[in-house]
């Protein structure tokens, strides 16, 4: 009998090693090793990347960038040049009014949680992460909500983010533009990737090997739109409705934003990175490409809608259509500037859009694009997704300051429209005719590609 048992006992623990042995060679066999094959490394997370909000997708392509007629001006800033370009993303309308707007909430509130936090209330800063650690540097806490009508937190918030008292206008207590400024950062990836210094005794490159800060950029900029530029722009022009109204009212949320500056519009482009890729690492997915603006190869092929050697966006070679009505917001005649539907600016949706399905690339707003403006620049920059930066300090001269913008203007003669023009402003000046929009590169050789 005691045999017996014993037998058993064996038996079962065979069974139990035979069944370890078993579920270990499984587990073996699924681990990174590949059995000695090279698999490469598994478990890593899927990928798609999704049309982003209000953007549409350019596909990618090489088309003859410059003017496609006569240069009318003798301008000679362009030439004909074959380049390629790679797949993106691009905001089917101009940055509105009211989408600029979150980006200045965003700041507005950012900073009075900020102040608060640090004159002693606490839970508007978080200071541990999930597994109860210090952070080195507190992040705002966006849940909890600001009482406006507690008096000790006005009297903390009042000379922090409103408007001094002898300055307000009949008495009216108003958020201080002067005092919303943002700080950014990002990284200049070509001071990286510098093979040698650019000048003796220059050792940037050699303590980017040891620290890599060198090559982080930071920033801090005024965030609100110069209103004033609507009044400043023209001489004997009465324009002051537009300037207490135009970014404020709600009459004009879907019109281009305006008087924002280049380094204003790189702001923006960063912040709204930030805010998309806040949300996926909220929800454990993978962070996305930049948005930023576009450079101006970009922005010319965008605005072509894929119909190469075209003068204007809608393809053909007039501004009128067949019933005689223009095709854009520009100034059509003499002082007429209401010929064509408009006055100033006209909703970022309004005219038909091109191929592409964009709108407004010829009029309405011209567009800040990402590259310093130089009149050789296409002698000397690549034909391959071709880019020209500078990144102008403060006290650089004003030559280095220009930045490139395209489209053409509702204040604009026609000839600005053309795909092919180009023109510049300063990078530190918001004008009442220049707006921006974004865009973000596809990550993949082209979408819906199997291959």
């Amino acid at each position: 009998m005691l045999n017996s048992k014993l037998n058993t006992m064996n038996i079962y623990k065979q069974i139990q090693l035979l069944v370890v042995f078993f579920v270990s060679g499984f587990f073996t066999s699924c681990d990174n090793s590949g059995q000695g094959q090279l698999i490469g490394v598994q478990g890593r997370q899927m990928w798609y990347q999704p049309d982003p909000f209000g953007t549409l997708y350019i596909p990618m392509g090489s088309y003859v960038m410059g003017p496609s007629d006569q240069d009318v001006a003798f301008a000679s800033t362009t030439k004909s040049k074959t380049v390629s370009i790679q797949a993106f993303y691009m905001d089917q309308t101009e940055i509105t009014n009211n989408e600029y707007r979150q980006f200045v909430y965003y700041v507005r509130d950012s900073i009075m949680r900020q102040v608060l936090g640090n004159s002693g209330y606490e839970e508007f800063l978080i200071t541990e992460d999930y597994y109860g650690e210090p952070l080195e540097i507190p992040k705002i806490n966006w849940d909890e909500r600001i009482d406006f009508s507690d008096p000790e937190i006005m009297q903390i918030l009042e000379p922090e983010i409103y408007v001094p008292f002898h300055e307000r206008f009949k008495g009216r207590k108003e958020v201080d533009a002067r005092k919303l400024d943002y700080k950014y950062s990002w990284i200049d990836y070509k001071d990286a990737a510098r093979k040698s210094p650019t000048s003796k005794g220059d050792k940037l490159r050699e303590r980017g090997l040891e620290d890599r800060s060198v090559f982080i950029k930071e920033d801090i900029i005024n965030v609100y739109p110069d209103t004033l530029c609507w009044i400043h722009d023209f001489t004997y022009s009465f324009n002051e409705p537009m300037t207490k109204m135009y970014f404020s009212h709600p009459a004009y949320d879907e019109y281009p934003v305006v008087g924002v500056s280049w380094k204003q519009a790189r702001a923006f482009s960063i912040w709204r990175t930030d805010l998309m890729n806040g949300f996926l690492a909220q929800v454990g997915s993978a962070g996305v490409q930049d948005f930023r603006l576009p450079t101006e190869s970009e922005w010319e092929y965008a605005a072509r809608g894929g119909l190469d050697q075209s003068p204007y966006p809608w393809g053909g070679p007039y501004i009128r259509n067949l019933q005689g009505c223009f095709l854009g917001n520009f100034k059509p005649l003499r002082g007429n500037y209401v010929d064509d539907g408009g006055f100033h600016t006209v909703k970022s949706t309004s005219y038909s859009p091109n191929d592409y399905g964009l709108y407004c690339m010829a009029g309405n707003v011209a567009e800040w694009t990402s590259n310093a403006f130089d009149e050789s620049s296409f002698d000397f920059a690549h034909d391959l997704n071709m880019d020209y930066v500078y990144d102008a300090k403060d006290d650089d001269a004003p030559v280095l300051k220009r930045k490139v913008i395209r489209g053409g203007s509702w204040k604009d003669v026609g000839f600005y429209l053309q795909n092919g023009t180009r023109t510049y402003e300063y990078q530190d000046t918001g004008k009442c005719y220049i707006g921006f929009r974004n865009v973000m590169t596809y990550m993949g050789r082209s979408k819906g590609d199997d291959i």
